[in-house]
């Protein structure tokens, strides 16, 4: 066979391949046997072998994994991964709606979706191919999973539409989901092999596409169902069903079970109907997702810092258990927080093992009157955190123990105080190994500073070697001292101090979150590092500056002053600056920075560059990169086939340039940058 009928039957195979991959895994419809298909696929990768230059990294033989990779790289969303804010209740679901109907008038339409309970991903495609999937992260940047999402045969790695129809670049997102009997078979497999099991189907789903070796993760049964928009250029859409419609076209799977309604009343009825029939479903819900469908609606009332106020998930009545508190102990949090646990007689609730539950603060112990040894009802708050709902108080037997907040610290025996107006105990020990551990821990997590290898093992370590105190004296660590530690050695001791380097050059929203100010979670520090861009002007913010932001709110406000104020903060900054650790936005790096507040945008296929790197190019050099053309866009860049964007920009009279011209002046704006 010569390389022209070797093509072409290549051709024909990965047709061939593609078709009954979309019958099998997006309509569960099979037309071949097993067998059949495995002989397809055979076939396949044999020609390719024979003939390596005809492969394509979209053939259905891409999908067997990989090499190992040595980490995930991170990827910035285009848009952010906004999470969705829950309600437990009918009244909770109608106030919503008021909220809604408040701002965009009674004349609304609402999707209902099932709730699947998996893993979040946000596939890219750039004219048709597949070119990224990434996990939601915090949001904002997630982990570079596509190679493990090219296994998940339901994914198509080319959109299956006519080419006319094909976007120039579209994030896909949806959920990825183990089904009931796959998970069982996976954890049937595991206990074969000596391994530990999986506690949900959602944690195995999230397991498999961590797997540095993508190998195992094509051996795991996982699937998806797409069901929301991130970025999109070169299509427009209408409403939320218009979307669906789309990505069925496009060979994506999308769950059977959505349905849209006009009257709220019905949404409320299609919510209820589930509570029970989801226990007959192949796989996990927890609950619905309600979406406003017009997207102009959804874009007047736009999103907070952490949720969309378009939408909003409807989680289920928590699976309740009965069990024992055998005991209550209290552990100290990264502030000082006291919190008392119950350790619990195991049950199995909602998929996995409970053997504690927390029981939040003292008010809640005498307001359910719980005692050690008391028989109690337990439940998952959003089949997710174990919680104590009530005491069968018929149980007792009279040898039941009251319990008491202790009055010293159980981790340093200092003074616990409660301040007037608060619920919780504090620890007032300023050296409290648990708050400092905890502290420390949460700065060298990966959503902070991401120190890897600096794990709560290592950071307990240390602290008892008294090498460090506080979060600053990480930097001042070296090699010397490390290297005759339990579990460290050479090679571990040079790999911490490379990491605890490389930590330094970490952008200032990472070092904010890092900081732990109360009431500041990672999308908030990066809103606050894009609004300050540097940590001076931050310590510096007065109440008025902050609450002008739309996501900083009184309470955040306060929160961020009081904090700044702190002495021990102040000092733990200076140190921090001596050390070497990088104070300013990323955006805002030392160094010129020729395309500062200059905005561009993209359009159509430019031929050396990718949509992704053409923006990082940009974004390096000091530029904005938007997806949508107004007066005050600087530049619209403007590739093969450019879609509606270019024709906006001629009626503004916005400055075009070609792929040549978008060249030169990145050339230009390199070459300025290394005088």
């Amino acid at each position: 066979m010569d390389i022209v009928q070797a093509e072409n039957r290549i051709k024909e195979l990965r047709e061939s391949i593609d078709y009954h991959n979309y019958r099998y895994y997006v309509l569960d419809n099979p037309e071949i046997t097993d067998a059949e298909y495995d002989k397809l696929m055979r076939e396949l990768i044999s020609l390719e072998s024979q003939f390596p230059q005809l492969i394509t990294p979209d053939s259905p033989s891409q999908r067997v994994g990989g090499e190992p990779l040595e980490a995930f790289k991170k990827v910035t969303h285009r848009e952010p991964m906004i999470s969705l804010a829950d309600a437990f209740s009918e009244e909770e679901l109608r106030d919503f709606n008021r909220r809604v109907t408040e701002n965009v008038g009674n004349q609304v339409e609402y999707v209902v979706e099932l709730k699947i309970d998996g893993l979040a991903v946000s596939l890219t495609y750039e004219n048709g191919l597949l070119v990224t999937a990434a996990t939601r992260g915090d949001g904002v940047v997630g982990e570079d999973v596509t190679q493990n999402v090219k296994t998940i045969k339901s994914v198509p790695l080319r959109l299956n539409i006519q080419k006319d129809k094909i976007p120039m670049v579209i994030e896909v997102r949806g959920e990825i989901y183990l089904s009931k009997e796959g998970f069982k078979k996976l954890n049937e497999e595991r206990e074969e092999m000596g391994l530990p099991t999986f506690a949900n189907p959602r944690n195995a789903a999230a397991g498999s596409i961590r797997q540095l070796d993508s190998k195992i993760t094509a051996k795991r049964p996982l699937s998806t169902f797409m069901y929301a928009l991130g970025y999109v250029e070169g299509i427009e859409f209408n409403t939320h069903l218009e979307v669906l419609e789309f990505y069925k076209a496009c060979g994506f799977k999308v769950n059977p079970h959505i349905k849209s309604f006009n009257n709220f009343d019905d949404v409320i009825d299609y919510c209820m109907s589930w509570k029970e029939k989801r226990h007959s479903l192949p796989y996990e819900i927890d609950g619905m997702v309600i979406k406003v469908n017009s997207l102009h609606f959804q874009k007047i009332l736009g999103s907070t810092a952490k949720t969309p106020r378009w939408a909003i998930a409807y989680k289920f009545p928590a699976e309740q258990k009965i069990s024992v508190i055998e005991d209550i102990v209290v552990s100290v949090g990264r502030t000082g927080v006291l919190t008392p646990n119950a350790v619990l007689t195991p049950v199995q609730i909602a998929g996995s093992t409970v053997s504690r539950a927390t029981l939040h603060n003292e008010d809640y112990i005498k307001e359910k009157d719980i005692h050690i040894g008391d028989s109690v009802i337990v439940q998952k708050a959003g089949d997710i955190i174990p919680e104590v709902v009530a005491v069968i108080k018929e149980k007792r037997t009279g040898n039941e123990k009251e319990f008491k907040m202790p009055h010293r610290c159980p981790e340093c025996g200092s003074e616990v105080i409660r301040l007037p107006g608060e619920v919780a105990y504090r620890c007032t020990g300023v050296s409290c190994p648990a708050q400092i551990r905890r502290r420390i821990i949460h700065f060298a997590s990966r959503d902070a500073m991401d120190i890897r290898g600096l794990g709560p093992a290592i950071v307990s370590l240390l602290l008892s070697e008294n090498l460090i105190k506080d979060v600053s004296d990480i930097y001042f660590l070296k090699k010397e001292a490390l290297i005759p530690l339990e579990r460290m050695g050479e090679k571990s001791a040079n790999n911490l101090i490379k990491a605890i380097e490389n930590s330094k050059k970490q952008p200032l929203n990472r070092l904010v979150y890092a900081l732990g100010i109360p009431l500041i979670g990672s999308k908030a520090s990066l809103t606050l590092a894009q609004e300050f861009k540097s940590m001076d002007r931050l310590q510096n913010a007065t109440y008025e500056e902050l609450i002008k932001i739309p996501e900083i709110g009184d309470k955040m406000a306060e929160s961020i002053i009081a904090f700044f104020k702190q002495e021990q903060t102040k000092a733990l900054i200076t140190r921090l600056k001596e050390a070497g650790v990088n104070m300013l936005y990323a955006k805002e790096e030392i160094g010129p920075k020729p395309l500062e507040n200059l905005t561009f945008v993209l359009t159509g296929a430019l031929e050396k560059y990718s949509r992704s790197k053409a923006q990082e190019l940009i974004e390096n050099l000091g530029g904005k990169v938007t997806g949508s053309v107004s007066k005050k866009t600087d530049y619209v860049v403007v590739g093969k086939d450019p879609g509606s964007k270019y024709n906006k920009a001629l009626e503004l009279g916005v400055k075009i340039l070609d792929e040549q011209q978008f060249e030169e002046m990145i050339s230009n704006a390199q070459a300025e940058t290394s005088i």
